[in-house]
């Protein structure tokens, strides 16, 4: 298996626990946040969905110029967002061949500069900050009142599949 089939084939294990975690935000919740330096629960939600369209400009052009926006005011157009551009990130993937795996693109944020490296690192990256950011929001969901569905296994709310 190389690298980029393995990467795909994590995304799509990934993907189901991704919904599952921001399905379970309330709507009436959206503004929660543990502490005033941390991003709002819509925020968080509205990252993954960011994170993914960032992925498909650059599988597509190369460049992502990094700007993050306002969240939809409803969960489910933040899950919507997401799925879609989730699909269509690995659509894409699964189209591309080893070159573009190994071509130099860059994630630019205003003027601080530049990151360059391949796709499959950017791929990576993008995918363990999206999973890192997953835990974070799942720690806010006992707190809004709702409950922690099953990621990687079982929660004390949620027994699994």
């Amino acid at each position: 298996m190389t690298t980029l089939e393995f990467c795909i084939a994590r995304r799509k294990a990934e993907f189901p626990a991704f919904v599952r975690v921001l399905k379970a935000v309330p709507q009436g919740r959206l503004d929660h946040r543990p502490d005033p330096k941390a991003r709002s629960a819509a925020a968080l939600a509205w990252l993954f969905a960011t994170e993914e369209a960032g992925l498909l400009s650059l599988l597509d052009t190369g460049t992502v110029d990094w700007k993050e926006g306002e969240p939809p005011a409803k969960i489910d157009e933040i899950v919507a967002a997401f799925e879609s551009n989730a699909a269509a990130v690995t659509a894409r993937l699964e189209k591309l061949d080893e070159s573009g795996w190994q071509k130099k693109v860059r994630f630019l944020m205003g003027e601080g500069g530049a990151w360059e490296d391949t796709m499959e690192n950017m791929a990576w990256g993008f995918l363990f900050d999206m999973l890192h950011h997953r835990g974070q929001l799942s720690t806010y969901l006992r707190p809004m009142g709702s409950k922690v569905p099953s990621i990687y296994g079982p929660s004390a709310d949620d027994a699994g599949s």
